[in-house]
């Protein structure tokens, strides 16, 4: 019982852990996850270094996508930052 009673507040702050740092985490990653599975042909992205492309065509694991009408790259899935939604 006493042992119980010294536990107790370890507990209570690893759920408060759980429900402030570690499951909002988790839904954000997720919500990630299903925006890059959802881009498709036309999209505009913006790149972590910053760049916004079109994206040209979507593979399994990279995406080709126009930097301008004559250049077209590959880039990873993970390199995609957000979707851009004329935020100019």
């Amino acid at each position: 019982m006493e042992i119980l009673k010294s536990l107790l507040p370890f507990v209570i702050l690893i759920i408060i852990m759980y429900f402030l740092v570690f499951r909002p985490q988790q839904q954000e990653t997720k919500k990630r996850k299903e925006m890059i599975d959802s881009l498709k042909k036309g999209d505009k992205i913006i790149t972590a270094g910053g760049l916004i492309v079109d994206v040209y065509k979507v593979e399994e694991k990279y995406l080709s996508v126009k930097i301008n009408e004559d250049t077209i790259v590959k880039l990873t899935k993970e390199a995609v930052a957000r979707k851009y939604e004329n935020e100019i």
